[in-house]
């Protein structure tokens, strides 16, 4: 009641009073505004909070930090701050409900819980009749291809690698500097 009513009193902006209270916020600190003595058309702002606090553990909100950097004119109400707590409450319980589902899928990262059958390097008919899900037949590399089916041997051409012809194109390829030394002409 005391403070309450001792608040009204230092908001009154009678003539004589060199600073007007313009507000406090949820956590105490109290806002005031005063005259700048260079620049009489602009008041200066500043928050005041109590001396016992550390400066470090100060909390300003975002909207009183609005009004002290005069990009917003006029102060937040209590209503006002109010609802940014309460919207700040939603938005942690959106943002842990986030990292539930988030939580919940499976990683790329993690290893696999089951192993994968290592792809076929051979295309036969007996790969191609096999189900999906059926473990695969070992069978010996003569046994995989049939002669009837079995590709040509390819035929053996000598291929000239094109960088020796561009090696021997560029005359500066093998040229190394000179060691530097001193000369003592003048």
């Amino acid at each position: 009641m005391v403070n309450s009513l001792w608040f009204k009193w230092k908001k009154l902006r009678l003539p004589w009073r060199k600073s007007f209270l313009v507000g406090e916020d949820l956590a105490g600190n109290t806002f005031w505004e005063f005259k700048d003595v260079l620049n009489a058309a602009r008041f200066r702002r500043i928050v005041r909070f109590d001396p016992k606090t550390h400066f470090s553990d100060v909390q300003v909100t975002p909207q009183w930090h609005q009004w002290l950097r005069h990009v917003r004119e006029h102060p937040p109400s209590i209503q006002e701050q109010q609802q940014d707590l309460v919207r700040q409450a939603q938005i942690k319980q959106l943002a842990r409900l986030a990292d539930e589902r988030w939580a919940s899928k499976a990683s790329f990262l993690d290893k696999p819980k089951t192993q994968q059958q290592p792809p076929t390097t051979q295309i036969n008919e007996a790969t191609l009749n096999t189900p999906a899900n059926a473990a695969p037949t070992q069978q010996t590399p003569a046994s995989t291809t049939s002669p009837e089916t079995a590709p040509a041997a390819p035929k053996t051409q000598k291929v000239e690698n094109p960088w020796t012809k561009a090696k021997k194109a560029n005359p500066g390829e093998e040229w190394q500097p000179e060691a530097w030394s001193p000369s003592s002409k003048r």
